[in-house]
């Protein structure tokens, strides 16, 4: 969807498709009601048309190479791992990647471990 009134904010650098505006008050909104009904029309014919967004596929995210260690000294770990569905393996990868220290990140990993070979997700 275009912006051209740039009022629309991403949630986070993860989010691939959403947006967002951002209000404090009630004129806030009365303040951009004519561009908000825009949008929203804008919306509502895209979501008509079928038109659907290229979304990053899961192989297309980094993998820390501390679950890269893991995966090659444990294939059984590594099999259940990707029998995950797409939307659990990227919210390990990210959760294993975002922090600085590589010792944080094997202690993410060694903590979900038994998640993962349970086929459950972060956030189960």
């Amino acid at each position: 969807m275009k912006d051209p009134d740039k009022i629309l904010i991403q949630q986070s650098e993860n989010v691939q498709a959403a947006r967002q505006v951002r209000f404090t008050n009630v004129q806030d909104v009365l303040g951009i009601k004519e561009i908000l009904k825009k949008y929203i029309f804008e919306a509502a014919e895209i979501e008509q048309s079928g038109q659907k967004l290229e979304l990053k596929k899961v192989s297309e995210f980094e993998i820390a190479a501390e679950l890269q260690n893991k995966f090659d000294s444990d294939s059984h770990f590594k099999k259940a791992f990707y029998g995950l569905t797409p939307g659990r393996q990227r919210a390990y990868l990210l959760h294993f990647s975002q922090p600085k220290q590589s010792k944080t990140r094997e202690a993410r990993i060694e903590k979900n471990i038994p998640r993962i070979l349970d086929g459950k997700g972060l956030n189960d």
